[in-house]
């Protein structure tokens, strides 16, 4: 059951009439020797979380450890409330998650790695906001939880999830592939699906540089988040609409990693260079005077 391709993971998933989530949960089950009910409480404890701290940064701004942002997800949902989103309001909503579980993260509030701390809220944003346009229950974001693993676990064992590594395409990139895959699941999409939505993901934010302010985790972080959180929506109206990604999720995995080598290192996550080196960004943080 340790599948280590994606192409091994469809294999298994169409030969024995599994989705994603089956298949992950499979794989969990007899590896960890954990039991279902088990890893489903787990991931239901995750899920709380998610929920919590999107909840907590609609509510007021949270003081963040740089003070680079605070306030940017109940300004996005002040204005969705009032009727005048310019996208929509299910992915205003969902940017707004994104960026909010973001802020909580760089206020050393509780979240969820998922993949990484960088890129938590992605995955919130996305499902959370899809579970309230479309009343999916939390067993049914359970599933898409699981989904979204079986994508980041493959990212994880054959590239890289860390933006010191691969620059923040890795990272939001990553993250929003796992969003992707996740929604396909919800809205019933087969795994082949799921794992294009993953692959048009991660290609529509391959070469994402990782240039935090100040090196903090906090600015233009935040934006990406929303911006992979959009991606991944995207990602999966067009694979449930049929359309492929332009290489299988292997190809697509492997060409990031490559990307993310080639990367110079003032573009991976060491604040030397992007908009990190911007004079206006410099004078925003205290740490660069």
């Amino acid at each position: 059951m340790d599948f280590t391709t994606a192409a091994a993971l469809l294999e298994l998933c169409e030969g024995e009439g599994l989705s994603l989530a089956q298949a992950m949960t499979r794989r969990e089950t007899s590896l960890m020797d954990t039991p279902e009910p088990e890893i489903r409480r787990r991931l239901a404890h995750s899920l709380e979380i998610m929920k919590n701290a999107a909840a907590t940064a609609l509510a007021a701004p949270q003081k963040t450890m740089g003070g680079l942002i605070g306030g940017e997800a109940v300004a996005l949902e002040k204005r969705r409330a009032a009727g005048r989103s310019a996208c929509g309001s299910m992915m205003a909503r969902a940017a707004a998650i994104a960026m909010g579980t973001l802020e909580v993260n760089a206020s050393m509030g509780l979240i969820v790695a998922a993949p990484t701390a960088g890129s938590c809220g992605v995955l919130p944003g996305a499902l959370l906001a899809q579970a309230e346009e479309f009343g999916f229950s939390d067993e049914e974001l359970i599933d898409a939880l699981l989904a979204a693993s079986a994508v980041g676990y493959l990212i994880a064992r054959n590239a890289t999830i860390a933006g010191a590594q691969g620059g923040c395409q890795a990272e939001v990139g990553s993250a929003s592939a796992m969003a992707a895959a996740a929604v396909v699941q919800l809205h019933g999409g087969t795994p082949r699906q799921s794992l294009a939505a993953a692959g048009i993901a991660l290609v529509g934010l391959m070469g994402l540089v990782c240039d935090p302010i100040g090196g903090l985790v906090e600015s233009p972080c935040q934006g990406r988040n929303a911006t992979g959180a959009a991606q991944a929506l995207v990602a999966a109206e067009e694979a449930l609409a049929g359309i492929g990604a332009p290489a299988p999720l292997d190809e697509v995995i492997a060409a990031m990693y490559a990307v993310g080598r080639s990367l110079p290192r003032e573009l991976r996550e060491t604040a030397l260079g992007g908009i990190a080196a911007a004079p206006s960004a410099c004078a925003r943080c205290k740490g660069c005077s």
